[in-house]
Parts: C-alpha cells; structure tokens; sequence
C-alpha cells in the first residue's frame, strides 16, 4: 500500500534516537522531506547527515523544547526550510519519574507544553497544507494503573484528551489529529533497558503482562505512526491508537 507520504514535508522532536528516530528514518525512506530536534547539537548533526544519504531534504538543530521562544523559532526555521510543514510529531518526553513536584513542573513543561505550542505554532502551515496531520506520541501508562503516581502517566492522559479535543476544533480547516500510545518498547539506552538493569522484577512482570513476551520496537511503533500520520489514514482523526502488543488489559469499544 502506498501511505502517501512521499514529498510531504514532516517535523518530529526528539528525533536523534528511540521512537523519534525510527520515525523519521521511516518518513525519510518513503521519501519525505524531514526536520528534527534534540538537545544534543553532536547527536542533531549525525541523525541530519545519515538521513539526508536517503536523498531527501533534511533540517535539523538542536533545541531545548523548554524554552519556548527557542523551540518556536525552531519550528519556524524547519517550516522554512522544509518550504512549509504537512506532519507534525511531538514525540519529546520528560520520562518518568516517581518523586517532587519539580518532577510535575517539568513534565508539564516537556509533554504537555511542547506538544501545545508546536501545535499551535505550526498550525498555519498546516492548514495551508490540505491535508495537515498532527500525531501525538502519548502512552498505555494513560490508559491504566501503572505503578506509582507520576507525572508522567498523567501528562499522557492530558496530551490525550488534549489530541481529541484539538481534532474536533481544527478539523474543518483540513487538519487531522491523533495520538499513539505505544506499551513497553525495549532499545539500547531507553527506559526499558535501564528498567531491565536497575529493576529487575519490574522488567519480568512487564514482560510477563504481554500475551507472547516480546516488548515493541521503535520500528514498529514508527509504522503505526507513517500510517496514522499518512493520507492513507484519511479517516482517522480523533483517535488514540493503541500499539502495545496486549500490554494492557482494557476493553476497547
């Protein structure tokens, strides 16, 4: 099936490794021009050079997503650069965290805030677009109990809700909005990993919740994420979509 996406012009934060990463090496090898920030102006410059060896435009910088006035210029360059913006994804993430309200703070700040103002940043470009798609990178750790209060599950919630409403409002103006909530994926130095090393008898209990015992990749999250995020997807606004390989137990209706 053909997603479509070849000469869209897609913006995805927190691209440099993990999900984020995977994301735009998909979006880049089904020919779609990409722009990507991290932190890290070394990992920034790496992920641009190798992407751009797939013969699509690239744009990156490095960014703190916390520093709103920083993170919108950012956004204005890539949309500049990329000669305008089809795709959204706000994938960059504080991680979890079980203690302080300065936990709180942050995390309101990286998730929730950094989706909101890219969001609205980008919306012209978007609605300019004709078929503008936003897709949120959200969390199973939303949808139910998991572990000890935090931040982060709630952060997701609220990104969630914020997706749905946000479809309904920008919907009539060409612009397609969606979440995707991924269960556990396992990387080299992601949060599974350290889980792996640090908390053992966590890992093992994850590892058992899921029906055939295997976590997900970022590679195929990024496949759930090209097709929501695609033409091929028209259908599809409003949704949080669910890829966590039976992690979680809820009924769906």
């Amino acid at each position: 099936m053909d997603l479509g996406l070849r000469g869209k012009k897609a913006i995805v934060t927190g691209a440099t490794k993990g999900i984020g990463r995977a994301i735009v090496e998909l979006f880049a090898q089904e020919g779609a021009d990409v722009a990507l920030c991290a932190r890290a102006e070394d990992e920034v410059a790496s992920a641009v050079q190798e992407l751009k060896g797939r013969g699509v435009n690239v744009f990156g910088d490095a960014v703190n997503v916390r520093d709103g006035e920083a993170y919108k210029a950012f956004l204005e360059k890539a949309a500049g650069a990329l000669g305008g913006c089809d795709i959204f994804i706000p994938n960059v993430s504080a991680g979890g965290g079980f203690d302080s309200e300065k936990n709180w703070v942050k995390s309101f700040e990286v998730d929730v805030l950094h989706t909101v103002r890219g969001c609205e940043a980008l919306m012209p470009h978007l609605e300019k677009s004709g078929s503008g798609s936003i897709v949120i990178i959200a969390s199973t750790n939303a949808l139910e109990t998991f572990g000890v209060p935090q931040a982060y599950n709630a952060m997701k919630a609220a990104l969630i809700t914020y997706g749905k409403q946000l479809a309904q409002h920008v919907g009539r103006k060409g612009v397609r909005v969606n979440s995707v909530s991924p269960g556990p994926i396992y990387f080299d130095g992601g949060a599974w990993e350290l889980v792996k090393g640090t908390m053992p008898k966590l890992y093992d209990w994850a590892i058992k919740q899921i029906p055939n015992g295997r976590m997900g990749t970022p590679e195929e999250i990024a496949r759930v994420v090209a097709f929501v995020a695609s033409p091929a997807a028209s259908l599809i606004s409003g949704s949080n979509v669910v890829a966590d390989n039976g992690f979680t137990k809820r009924v769906q209706f």
